[in-house]
């Protein structure tokens, strides 16, 4: 007889299934974990002061480049760039890690492919950092669940400038065109 594995559903329910079963491998390939809701996100961007983009670029064509770029002009967090080949990003000093930041980031913003998470999330814990934000189009399951159960807030798989743009009424501003014209008034 094989092996149960519980998987957790995206509804948040669990089930056991035989780790051999057909049904168990495809539900092992799907995203599973989920992170704040759109409430939870904006409360960690309105609570936040500060900003810490590891994997930072002093390359314009670099998304982190982008973001960091947003961040200074579009915001008031303290912005601090984690690069350890940089020496200046935005004319701003880069920090070779988290721990020569000047201050614990109340967000680390990660540009990192999926497999060096663990590790950023490893360096978060250490500093005292409380929420990691991976970029869009970075996901590492098991990472996010193991800073979660080290008690860390993860969000992964989005854009930290597109989700504050969005609940501060920019996206039309930065490259989005939301195609939707409203007279509702703008978070503050």
């Amino acid at each position: 007889m094989s092996e149960l594995v519980t998987t957790q559903l995206q509804n948040g329910l669990t089930c056991s299934l035989p780790s051999t079963s057909p049904l168990a491998k495809l539900l092992k390939s799907q995203r599973t974990w989920v992170g704040p809701d759109a409430k939870e996100r904006l409360n960690i961007l309105r609570t936040a002061k500060s900003v810490a983009i590891v994997g930072a670029s002093a390359n314009p064509t670099r998304a982190s480049y982008f973001v960091g770029t947003y961040l200074l002009q579009s915001s008031n967090y303290r912005v601090y760039f984690v690069n350890p080949n940089a020496g200046e990003i935005l004319g701003h000093q880069a920090y070779p890690d988290l721990a020569s930041l000047p201050e614990v980031p109340d967000i680390v913003d990660v540009f990192r492919k999926a497999s060096d998470i663990p590790e950023v999330m490893n360096d978060v814990l250490a500093v005292g950092a409380k929420t990691v934000w991976v970029q869009l189009g970075i996901w590492n399951e098991e990472a996010a669940r193991y800073g979660e159960e080290k008690g860390l807030t993860v969000v992964m798989d989005r854009c930290i400038k597109v989700e504050h743009a969005r609940f501060h009424g920019g996206l039309n501003l930065f490259g989005f065109d939301t195609g939707q014209i409203s007279s509702r008034k703008q978070l503050t």
